[in-house]
């Protein structure tokens, strides 16, 4: 049904206008009529129309003055004004205030008529576009909860960071660094702990849904999923510097939230705050916030706040240390060797005397490092591969033989990763292209390949770049082009057929596309085989 509403103050036009309308359209129309600005206001607030006939010319509010007020709490209403005045500055008017037509006394029954169906085919789209609307917002209440919990379990607990990235452009979030939350909750406080029975992370899965709205109407974050008593909370933040005013505001922002949310949920909550980091370093945060709740019986605790040590020494290169093994996780040699050396020269600098835990620290990093290349899968573990290690280290008369065997085995553990990686990308990008070659005359996308070499879209675009130098559109056109080169070598073949067997559903873009790869046009290349 469609709600129209007519406001004029001649009560003979009221009528010609509402049996006109009614006589046409009264199967498919509630209406309304009003003699006054004040009373076409009123009458809007209750009836709700979606159509508004509406004279300029009215005692008291006049026409525009109404749809001023109108518009206040009815976006949506199309308004089509009437006036027996052909005036510009009220008609520029009309039109900044959005309205669909000026239509100038007398109007004609089929002006009317046509009018009505203009403006009911504009309901019905507006109501269609408003559905769409909701459905999208309807899909991404339940899509963006999952993207969130992804991004925060692969930045807390992968070492590749592979689909984050494009995770974080989907929820236009373009913060390089950030901080982290962890939400715990219990039944009640021992001690100034959490007491938290198994059955709380059930009942969790039932008040998360309010957790994570009370938490957004607080705090600008992402939400990750429930783990046991825990929800992490990752906070995007522009800079890596924060001030103390700034955290004394989150802290504070911190503690109302966990007021609020004892208000309003079963359960009892702590909260622990890490500093900012890096997004590939976030783990760091979360370390931090996970500390702050163990070392701390306040119901909100920031790490710096804690008095306790657990921090490095003010000069060590943290930094570097950290880039250190985020090249080695991802087969880069050359860049962890270069930190390597900033790092071994940072330790003969600052304890050139101190032999022994310059090789203690060469021995752990090293160890580290096999362990990092053990979990990628690299290489096996035998417990007696090390049994020399300590030994050797010690053996050195001076830090340059020392540096010779410590990035030669770090060396090692690098190029394993790199090499494993390399093979894994190569194997599938090789089985990508046999999919390819076997299937190009089929309407596939990225998302078939992908699906059939079995990794995500966004990473199999990204390697298959890397490693053919070509993006996937690119080889299969080429593919495809190929092809068609051989297939032109028949003459029994029309284009239309060639078109089609090499994938294309119209021949003519077919042949655009032929011509923008060689020069030529299907036609004109078989003709050159001729000779």
């Amino acid at each position: 049904m469609y709600r129209i509403l007519i406001a004029d103050d001649e009560g003979l036009m009221l009528e010609s206008l509402k049996t006109m309308i009614l006589g046409q359209y009264s199967d498919c129309c509630e209406l309304e009529t009003a003699k006054t600005g004040r009373a076409v206001i009123e009458k809007t607030e209750s009836f709700h129309p979606d159509i508004v006939f509406l004279d300029i010319q009215m005692p008291g509010i006049n026409g525009i003055q109404a749809m001023k007020e109108i518009r206040k709490s009815n976006s949506t209403a199309l308004f089509y004004i009437i006036s027996a005045y052909d005036k510009f500055d009220y008609a520029k008017e009309a039109i900044d205030l959005g309205v669909e037509k000026y239509l100038t006394k007398p109007i004609s029954r089929k002006t009317v008529l046509a009018t009505v169906e203009e403006a009911m085919q504009k309901v019905d789209h507006n109501r269609a576009l408003r559905s769409s609307q909701l459905q999208i917002q309807e899909k991404l209440e339940i899509i963006v909860p999952v993207v969130e919990q992804s991004i925060i379990t692969n930045l807390l607990f992968q070492t590749e960071m592979q689909d984050v990235g494009y995770y974080l452009q989907l929820l236009d979030i373009s913060e390089s660094y950030g901080s982290i939350l962890i939400a715990q909750f219990g039944t009640e406080y021992d001690n100034g702990k959490l007491v938290s029975p198994v059955r709380m992370s059930v009942q969790a899965q039932d008040f998360y849904p309010e957790f994570r709205t009370l938490v957004k109407d607080s705090l600008n974050c992402l939400v990750g999923p429930v783990m046991s008593n825990r929800i992490v909370l990752l906070i995007p933040h522009q800079n890596e510097q924060v001030s103390y005013e700034d955290r004394i505001r989150i802290v504070e922002n911190a503690r109302q939230l966990a007021s609020q949310l004892e208000e309003q949920l079963n359960a009892r909550f702590r909260i622990g705050i890490g500093r900012v980091h890096k997004m590939e370093d976030i783990q760091l945060s979360y370390r931090e916030a996970l500390r702050s709740l163990n070392n701390s019986k306040s119901h909100v605790i920031h790490i710096d706040d804690l008095q306790s040590g657990g921090v490095y020494e003010q000069e060590f290169p943290e930094e570097t240390e950290r880039r250190l093994f985020r090249f080695l996780e991802s087969g880069n040699t050359a860049a962890m060797l270069a930190e390597l050396n900033l790092f071994f020269d940072w330790m003969v600098q600052h304890y050139p005397d101190d032999r022994g835990n310059i090789c203690l620290k060469v021995l752990e990093y090293i160890i580290q490092a096999e362990k990092i290349a053990f979990e990628s899968g690299t290489v096996n573990y035998n417990f007696s591969d090390r049994k020399e290690y300590l030994a050797t280290a010690v053996s050195f008369n001076d830090y340059e033989s020392l540096w010779r065997w410590f990035a030669e085995k770090m060396a090692a553990a690098c190029d394993t990763i790199h090499d494993y990686r390399e093979s894994q990308s190569n194997s599938v990008v090789k089985k990508a292209q046999n999919y390819i070659r076997e299937n190009y005359s089929h309407d596939i996308s990225l998302d078939d390949v992908s699906r059939a070499v079995n990794i995500s879209p966004y990473y199999f675009s990204k390697v298959f770049k890397e490693e053919s130098g070509e993006n996937f559109i690119e080889y299969l056109t080429r593919v495809r082009v190929e092809k068609a080169k051989e297939l032109l070598q028949n003459p029994d073949l029309s284009i239309k057929m060639i078109s089609s067997m090499c994938g294309y559903s119209d021949p003519n873009y077919f042949s655009r596309l032929f011509k923008k790869q060689t020069d030529m046009t299907p036609r004109e290349y078989r003709m050159s085989l001729q000779g």
